[in-house]
């Protein structure tokens, strides 16, 4: 399966810059699962986790994000978090 571009970002870093098979994403409106070609879509960040998997089958790495925006588009996922844990 295909790639696509991850990037996360605060007000004060970019904190990941990657390729990624699919992330996780913890929205407001509940989690939905980005993957390349995925339709473009914005929504606002709830408190939570964060999934990245790196590769097909891999297991996931967590990573914590407070408040925000994730952004799908023709350029990948950003997520603009106001803040994030480990």
């Amino acid at each position: 399966m295909a790639e696509f571009h991850f990037e996360l970002v605060t007000p004060e870093r970019l904190v990941r810059s990657e390729e990624v098979h699919m992330v996780v994403v913890p929205g407001t409106e509940g989690d939905f699962g980005v993957m390349a070609g995925h339709a473009p879509v914005m929504t606002t960040l709830k408190d939570a986790e964060l999934k990245i998997y790196k590769s097909a089958g891999a297991q996931p790495e967590s990573i914590a994000v407070s408040g925000g925006f994730a952004e799908v588009g023709d350029k990948g996922l950003t997520v603009l978090a106001e803040s994030v844990g480990a």
